[in-house]
């Protein structure tokens, strides 16, 4: 069976592009498609020859890939994958375009619906200039829009990062879609069953990660808090930001993986579609304290594995915060739990067994 591996484009590295990687691992006799391909940027391909489509001609393109949005539904059509028993695309937003032969079957890991176009003012709102050209960028949205649902069409079968985000498949393409929960590597996250007296929270410094109420909190309590990674909003958080609070700005893989060990709690205040980091810190035997929706629902048990608390707030966190403490973790059991629910193996058990459905053959 010939396989073609098909991503959206290829110039960052991010979750997606993860789960990506892992797949490109997992077949590594397939054939690799993208748009555009920045290999400074993003997953390390090796010598895995990676074929792209004809926005890599385009002076510019690579570095402001963003720009190019209104040219890569064309441009994934244009792939020429007759030849391709398989196409399994990995998208959030185009490559789920892309042409098969009529007995071909294409699946697609779908990370999240076309975000910038179903909920545009949310996405955009991280781009100050976005009001000025509001009127005209709506408009070519809306044809965009067309084509999505229209393209959407096109996969035999959906794969979604969590239970939010298939319903929101189901929703907007009216297309059945499946939830796997995407893995980490367990074996690369240190366990400690001894824990220091600090808590961490790791995400990238911009608004919807609610770093503001994470900070506000420990404020209020005076306890110790870690904050790695770096974003835009760096400056405004360090000046809301008392003494007991830490930044340490962007940190080694090695610096990451005892930051995660040995924290009481790692805390989480963003609405996820689905995020790893509450896995990474459960394979890591740590409890997370996280906003009690979306993808999280997916993936912690209040009390066993973390808190939730049910309001972005700094009053709510502390709730957490404080009944947290009251409970006596059992570390190895939520390292087992990250093992057994979201390692690699279980995971592509699941997706085998689907392709294995989907498409009628023994892999």
């Amino acid at each position: 069976m010939k396989i073609a591996l098909v991503h959206d484009y290829l110039t960052q590295r991010g979750g997606a592009e993860r789960v990506f990687e892992l797949l490109c691992k997992r077949y590594p006799e397939a054939d690799v498609f993208t748009s555009l391909y920045n290999p400074q940027k993003t997953i390390d391909m090796g010598e895995r020859i990676v074929q792209t489509t004809f926005l890599q001609k385009i002076p510019g393109a690579v570095k402001y890939f963003r720009l190019m949005a209104p040219l890569y539904f064309p441009a994934f059509r244009a792939l020429d994958l007759q030849d391709y028993d398989l196409i399994i695309s990995s998208s959030t937003s185009f490559a789920k375009a892309v042409r098969k032969r009529p007995d071909a079957k294409h699946i697609c890991f779908c990370h999240n619906v076309t975000r910038f176009l179903w909920d545009t003012e949310t996405y955009l709102r991280e781009y100050g200039d976005y009001r000025y050209f509001a009127p005209l960028i709506e408009q070519i949205f809306q044809l965009m829009r067309n084509l999505d649902l229209k393209y959407a069409q096109e996969p035999d079968l959906y794969i979604a990062n969590s239970s939010i985000v298939a319903r929101r498949i189901e929703k907007i393409y009216n297309k059945p879609a499946i939830a796997i929960n995407y893995p980490i590597d367990t074996n690369n996250f240190l366990f400690s069953d001894t824990k220091d007296e600090y808590y961490l929270a790791s995400a990238r410094m911009i608004s919807y990660k609610r770093l503001d109420i994470i900070i506000e909190a420990f404020n209020w309590l005076g306890w110790q808090l870690l904050i790695s990674g770096d974003g835009p909003e760096q400056e405004r958080l360090k000046a809301k930001a008392l003494d007991n609070i830490k930044f340490l700005g962007h940190v080694s893989d090695s610096q990451r993986k005892e930051l995660f060990s040995k924290a009481k709690s790692v805390i989480v205040a963003a609405l996820e579609d689905y995020g790893l980091v509450p896995v990474e810190a459960n394979a890591s035997g740590t409890p997370v304290i996280a906003y009690g929706a979306g993808g999280v629902l997916d993936t912690q048990i209040h009390g066993k594995t973390g808190v939730l608390f049910k309001r972005q707030t700094p009053e709510s966190i502390q709730s957490a915060l404080l009944e947290s403490g009251r409970i006596i973790w059992d570390y190895e059991s939520i390292r087992k739990h990250a093992v057994n629910n979201f390692s690699e193996p279980v995971f592509f058990k699941k997706v085998e067994q689907l392709i294995e459905q989907t498409c009628s053959v023994n892999l």
